[in-house]
């Protein structure tokens, strides 16, 4: 956090609300597949993480399914987005879930939250579950249009087992 004073809100708290409806917002594109507005919702440092290990906070160091930086986020959009990759071409239809939101220790410009995330994918005739904890740092800025995605950890429920290859954003 870039703010020094630390403090437990409530979840009412406005920016909180702020947070929480970024974080609908993300879900919204992803569900409908607008990918390049959705990579704008993220700081230019901001990381997109899906680790294995779920225990463990040093994603530089431990495999992760999912590792992205603003680089690595630009090309996973140019691949689905350009119809040359299979996940572009047979992209499964998806509906987001995002409740029980836990408020963290958090400072004046910078919101930290826990949630719960379920995502229901249907492809060829079958539906897929993914289920997980996830960690959001959100990065306040001068009004709510202005607020973005400086962390975002999925950590899922499944993730040391074998999980079908989603050729989508969790």
């Amino acid at each position: 956090m870039t703010d020094t004073a630390v403090e437990t809100l409530s979840i009412a708290d406005t920016r909180v609300v702020r947070a929480i409806e970024l974080i609908w917002r993300e879900a919204d594109l992803l569900d409908r597949k607008q990918y390049q507005t959705w990579k704008d919702l993220y700081t230019e440092d901001g990381l997109y993480v899906v680790p294995i290990d779920s225990t463990g906070d040093d994603f530089d160091n431990r495999l992760n399914m999912v590792y992205d930086d603003a680089r690595m986020r630009d090309m996973r959009v140019v691949r689905m987005t350009e119809g040359y990759a299979i996940a572009a071409v047979d992209a499964a239809v998806t509906t987001r879930t995002v409740s029980r939101f836990v408020v963290q220790p958090s400072g004046d410009d910078e919101i930290h939250l826990r949630a719960a995330q379920i995502i229901v994918a249907f492809k060829r005739g079958k539906h897929d579950l993914w289920a997980g904890d996830v960690e959001y740092r959100i990065r306040l800025g001068v009004d709510g249009s202005a607020d973005r995605i400086a962390l975002k950890v999925i950590r899922l429920v499944d993730s040391e087992d074998a999980v079908p290859a989603a050729g989508f954003l969790l």
